[in-house]
């Protein structure tokens, strides 16, 4: 046993980490190498082969991938029809990164625009059927201003 102090939080990862079940999560981890430069951190291939733990680094932060295990109740978007969740990513260059997204195989959900709140956001849904949002923060924004906004009728997320 190591004297060393074991850190709750690992090197590298923060307080929060989406963990995405995907049909294909190998295909799934080249895709995201393709669409966000993201960089394998590693993977684990259970005795039947299917991925059971895999991670990549997109940016500053990591995202786990897992392999479709119905046996045990993990299931991806598209077995389920759907997903009600969305990861939310930040870069530099939302228009270039979208691009790159979509020319690796992503479907444009809402094009790239300015919004009220200050970014230059879009979406897309993914070959797996997970929702992405993406943007570049553009100007900062007070509360007021803001609401202002949204009381013109903005729609959720715009």
């Amino acid at each position: 046993m190591s004297s060393a102090a074991t850190e709750p939080i690992p090197p590298g990862m923060h307080s929060l980490t989406p963990h995405l079940c995907c049909a294909d999560a190998a295909k799934a981890i080249d895709f995201y190498k393709r669409a966000f430069d993201a960089v394998e951190m590693g993977r684990m291939p259970g005795p039947d082969g299917r991925l059971m733990h895999a991670m990549v680094k997109i940016g500053d932060s990591m995202l786990m991938l897992v392999d479709e295990h119905p046996e045990f109740g993990m299931l991806g978007p598209k077995a389920i029809k759907g997903s009600p969740v969305t990861v939310h990513l930040y870069v530099t260059d939302v228009d270039a990164t979208v691009r790159q997204a979509a020319e690796a195989g992503a479907k444009v959900t809402m094009p790239v625009a300015d919004m009220f709140w200050g970014d230059r956001y879009g979406r897309l849904e993914d070959p797996f059927g997970h929702q992405w949002s993406v943007a570049t923060h553009k100007r900062d924004v007070n509360p007021e201003e803001m609401k202002a906004a949204m009381e013109k009728g903005c729609a959720p997320g715009q």
